[in-house]
Parts: structure tokens; sequence; C-alpha cells
């Protein structure tokens, strides 16, 4: 029998085993809550700042250059961080490094009310623009945590057979936590402007749940070793200790597995082509998620215009479930299904080039739902089930430490491509209107898509593979 590994379930041939399976799948619901609100936190924290940025340029005063650099800059720590904190997880306690990062995007978020309260640009003009960019570059690193590091815990908890048969299933439902924050933030500012109150409550509310949510986040067990149940993985850690102990005579004592290297993780094949694929999609998302209230703000008032936004990321939450579905049933072909939904975005993408000006709420609403689903699905997949995928081959299979390296670098290679490609927006749609920004994202969803034209054609046409690469596929 082939040796045990972390894509393998674990051995049900004692009581022992038996119970490490029982305390595996008790402790799971508790793993997908806490890292699920962690990130849905985080989005909170990150949509509030687009569903008031028609207030921060009419009521504080910020141009629309200083709001599409916030964004810019946003990306680019965020890129940086992504790639850092999968690392960090991966080499540290991932618990600690979620709380940090949802204790410092509260607290950016707090210093951002600061700076609207006491208007620094009525101070300085120099001043309020630099102190909010400063702001939200640091912003962009606490927020960067959530994606690899909450990815690596899931992976370590859903390790057995049944959740790697329904990876996409279960992968697709966690990344619904982003959508979900997204959404909240959209009705909570309505909610906030609809009632009167202040612009600045619809940032000031995520800042205390942010923090709120770090304590609770404190007391998750990131990996199950940590209370004492076997996996997989654990069983190879542990049988490569004792051949080493018995073919040296020595005392050799158990450090835990060594976190992956970032060269190590980009010679796992694919890596690197899923992760400049995932910027072109990442960049299409972005485009929506910080300008649609901007645009719609031009045709409806603040609060219609929030809630017509708000139905784009309803759509994207179906989507990662479909993706993750079709692809489980398909026997992991994601990137063919992939592939077609940015297919069918294009088309999309196509009409509003044409027809968005003309456009009323109701074709707007149901629009915009369905390219959440499409722009969804292959979002949510390439950073959660198709990382792990990929963190599960045999060149590094048995080894718990790659999963947050590998989706920091897809996602973190991802958000640089994407904070470039926003510096186009505000000049596109200045000079030519916003069927240049619609254009233009075709563009990206097409050239994301040919990036994975060789593994679209590997998954409709595979190679039949040779008994020696069968073998070799089953073990460590």
């Amino acid at each position: 029998m082939a040796p045990s590994s972390e894509t393998t379930s674990l051995v049900h041939n004692s009581k022992e085993d038996e119970d490490n399976m029982k305390r595996l799948k008790a402790y799971q619901p508790w793993a997908f809550f806490v890292t699920f609100g962690g990130y849905f936190m985080a989005h909170f924290s990150r949509k509030c700042y687009s569903t008031v940025k028609r207030q921060l340029q009419d009521e504080a005063g910020y141009s629309p250059i200083i709001l599409s650099e916030m964004d810019t800059v946003f990306m680019g720590t965020y890129a940086a961080g992504n790639i850092i904190s999968g690392k960090l997880g991966d080499t540290f306690n991932p618990t600690t490094v979620l709380a940090i990062g949802l204790f410092g995007s509260g607290t950016c978020l707090f210093l951002i009310n600061i700076s609207l309260w006491f208007d620094f640009l009525s101070l300085s003009l120099a001043l309020g623009n630099f102190f909010i960019i400063a702001v939200y570059f640091l912003f962009g690193f606490f927020q960067s945590t959530g994606g690899p590091v909450g990815t690596a815990v899931m992976g370590n908890w859903f390790c057995d057979k049944k959740s790697i048969e329904n990876r996409g299933l279960i992968f697709g439902l966690w990344t619904c936590h982003q959508y979900c924050g997204d959404v909240t933030a959209a009705l909570c500012t309505a909610v906030v402007l609809g009632s009167g109150m202040n612009y600045t409550w619809a940032l000031f509310i995520p800042a205390l749940t942010n923090i709120g949510w770090a304590f609770l986040t404190l007391k998750l067990v990131a990996d199950p070793a940590d209370v004492g149940i076997i996996t997989p993985e654990v069983k190879i850690r542990m049988e490569k200790l004792k051949a080493k102990q018995l073919e040296s005579g020595s005392s050799a004592v158990d450090e835990g597995p060594a976190p992956i290297s970032y060269s190590a993780a980009l010679r796992i094949p694919m890596v690197a082509q899923y992760a400049f694929a995932f910027g072109f999609f990442k960049l299409t998302n972005y485009v929506l998620f910080f300008w649609l209230p901007y645009f719609l703000g031009k045709h409806f008032d603040p609060v219609t215009a929030n809630l017509i936004a708000s139905l784009y990321s309803v759509g994207m939450m179906p989507g990662g479930i479909i993706v993750g579905v079709v692809s489980d049933i398909f026997g992991g072909r994601r990137a063919s299904v992939i592939g077609t939904f940015m297919g069918a975005l294009f088309i999309f993408l196509f009409i509003f080039s044409k027809k968005s000006e003309e456009l009323g709420a109701p074709a707007l609403l149901s629009m915009l739902f369905l390219m959440g689903i499409l722009v969804g699905g292959p979002n949510n997949i390439i950073t959660s089930a198709v990382a792990a995928d990929l963190a599960s081959h045999p060149s590094v299979r048995g080894n718990n430490k790659s999963l947050g390296t590998v989706t920091g670098l897809i996602n973190g290679c991802g958000s640089i491509t994407a904070s470039i490609g926003l510096l186009a927006v505000g000049p596109l749609q200045d000079k030519f209107g916003w069927s240049s920004v619609w254009l233009f994202l075709m563009g990206c969803t097409f050239t994301g898509t040919a990036l994975m034209g060789s593994k679209i054609k590997e998954e409709l046409f595979p190679k039949a593979e040779t008994y020696s690469e069968v073998e070799a596929n089953l073990t460590v």
C-alpha cells in the first residue's frame, strides 16, 4: 500500500485512527466559521471605502486622481503583503498572523476616520492627501493576511478523504466570505446614508467589527497536530523521523515540517501560469469592485447606486460554488470550467461597452448579478481549491507548510498585475468615457484566458498516463 500523504484520508485501522477522525471532523465547522468570518471582516472593511468614494470626492474634497492612487497603492501593498503573509503563515502561528491583520485593518480605518473628522484637507492639501494614501498603504499589508493564511488553516483541517473529494464545493462555499463582506458593506453604507447619518459611520462600523473578530481569531487552533490529532502529514513526518533515528542511531527530535521556499513553490507545475492568468482576472474583478459604485453614482442616487452594485457581489457567491461543484464532477478540470466562464463574461463586457450608459436599473441588476457569477467563480476557485490542488502536487506532498506560500504567490502576483492595471481606469474614463473601460476589461479577460490555454488543452485532451506516472502520483 502506498504511504499516506496530505491528499489521502486518515487511515481507519485502529481505535486511535477513529478517534482522530472524529476529533478532526468535530473541529472542522469551527475552523470554517472563524476563518470565514475573518475574511468576511477583511472585505467588509475593504469594500466600505469604495461605497463612500463619491462622498470622499464630493464632501471630503479628495480628487478622482487621489482616489485612483489609493486603489493602486492598496493593490501594490496588498500584492506584496500576500506573498509575505503566505510565507509568514507557513513559518509562524497562522492564527496570530490572521489576528494581526484584523487588528491592523481596524486601526487603519479608524485613522482614516480621524482624518475626515478633523478635516486634514482643510489644514493642508498635501497633508490630507499624503495621510490618507499612507494609511491605505499600510491597510493593504494588513488586508493581505486573510487569503493565503486562512486558506492554509482550511487546508490543515480539511484533509480527510471526503473533504478532498469535495474540495471544490467546500472552498466554493468558504470563499463566499469575501462577497458576503462586500454585500454587507454596501448594505451598511445604504443604511447609514439612508438614515441621514454621516458617511464616516460606514468606515467606523467595520473598524470596530474587525478588531472584535481579531480577539476571536486568536483562540482558533491552526493545525490539528497542535491538539494531538494525528493527520496523514504527521504520520509521514513521524515515519521519516523514525527511519532517520534507526539509520543514524541518533535521538533526533521532530521539529515539524520546514516551510517551502518561494523558488520551490514556483517550481510546482502551473503555479506561475495560474499566477499570471489570475492577475488579469483579478484586475477585472477589482475594477468592478472599486469603481462600480462610482460609475452607477453618475446615474442614480448614492443609496440606489450602492444597492445595485451589491448585486454584483451577490452574484459572485454562487459563482464559486458552481465552478467548484462542476470542476469536482469533472475530476478537478478547473481550468476548462474557468475558461468557459471567462468566455461568457467577455460577451457581457462587450454589451456594456455599447449600452452601459443607456441601461436602466432592472437591466443593470440582472446583468451585474450574472457578471458577478462569471467573475466570482474563477476568482474564488483559483485562490482556494486550485491552490490546494497545486500544493498537493507529488513534489511537495506530505508537507502542510506549502499551501500558504502557494496561495500567497498566486494572489500576490495577481494583485501586482491588478495594481498596475488600476492605474489606467481613472485616465481612461476621464478622457474616453466608460465604454473604454469596458473594452479594457474585455482585453484583460481575453489575455487571462489565453494564458491558461495550455492547461485547458491538457484537461480537454489528456495524455494517457503510464503505470510509473500513476505510481508516482500515489506516493510521496
